[in-house]
């Protein structure tokens, strides 16, 4: 099978969306924009062996590509739109570009992305891109500068889930029980926090997504705006599944775990109450896990209040290069 054919077989379907004037089959996609709107635009990437084991099914691939890069379009209170993609193949098989295909097409139908062109060449391991473009009201864009001291920090969801479906993946046990198997889909599907983030936006000061860990990604936050953040241990958000399963693992996987693709945004105080009363009415956890202050650094408090060290701050590529 040709690249040509290849892309006619299993992509040339998805390119219908909204502002879409040209998408597969010229050099490149021509796009509108709508009136008021500014381009919200990320890039994501994922490595066989890296971030992937070589065993995960295509279509789990599939849903955790899209739903990893369209988080940070969440992120930025963005409404997802367009979709490229980029695949590097050892070979072009059916077995997996069949399953891998479909699983895509059901992901952006979910998040109302249109593919709207990409690339695809040949190589010693499977690498997927996959960059994503969404709409902004002008000036509205949800960045991680403008976190303020007296800012409450908000997280949605559960922290650690995924850094323990992983950990299950990589040590299976024989008979997975009712809970690994949700830690596991946390691991292969999450969930971008998108409609969530742009109903909260009027209300927020900055916010980012926790893909690195929460450590990591807040300390990013902090520096981008000039401030500190005190984060008390006894108010993250554990699932009962990651308590009951991994115990002892739990709190570190909840602050440097990463991958749990939930929002970590900076609240005034006068809009807490809002912000809770808007995710309740989704159906989405929101919790407040510590305050933005003058002091920089991050400190991470136990439930008595005394600071924790030696944390680990999350994933980076190339932490370990001189």
């Amino acid at each position: 099978m040709g690249e040509f054919e290849l892309i006619r077989r299993y992509f040339d379907h998805a390119a219908a969306g909204a502002g879409v004037i040209e998408g597969i089959g010229d050099d490149c996609a021509v796009l509108q924009v709508p009136a008021g709107q500014e381009l919200a635009v990320s890039i994501d990437t994922l490595v066989e062996g890296i971030h992937f084991l070589s065993e995960i099914p295509p279509a789990e691939l599939a849903w955790r590509l899209i739903g990893a890069a369209v988080s940070d379009l969440a992120a930025a209170a963005a409404q997802p739109a367009w979709l490229t993609l980029a695949l590097t193949l050892p070979k072009a098989d059916p077995e997996w570009l069949e399953p891998f295909a479909r699983a895509l097409a059901e992901c952006c139908e979910q998040q109302g992305i249109a593919l709207v062109g990409g690339d695809t060449t040949r190589g010693d391991r499977l690498v997927l891109s996959a960059q994503v473009h969404g709409w902004v009201e002008a000036g509205q864009a949800l960045l991680r500068k403008g976190a303020q001291p007296g800012d409450r920090v908000l997280v949605s969801g559960t922290l650690g889930d995924s850094r323990a479906g992983l950990e299950s993946l990589l040590h299976p046990v024989s008979a997975p029980t009712q809970e690994i198997r949700w830690l596991q889909q946390r691991f292969y599907r999450p969930e971008p926090r998108i409609t969530l983030a742009r109903a909260l936006r009027p209300h927020v000061h900055a916010g980012l997504d926790i893909s690195d860990g929460l450590l990591a990604d807040l300390s990013h936050m902090l520096d981008a705006s000039g401030v500190g953040a005190d984060i008390e241990t006894c108010c993250l958000p554990l699932s009962g599944a990651l308590a009951h399963c991994y115990p002892d693992q739990a709190l570190n996987w909840a602050l440097s775990g990463g991958e749990d693709f939930e929002l970590c945004l900076a609240v005034p105080e006068a809009a807490v109450t809002t912000c809770l009363q808007l995710a309740e009415q989704q159906g989405v956890r929101l919790t407040g896990i510590g305050r933005i202050t003058d002091v920089p650094g991050l400190r991470v408090n136990d439930a008595e209040g005394r600071e924790l060290a030696g944390l680990a701050q999350g994933y980076d590529h190339f932490k370990e290069s001189p």
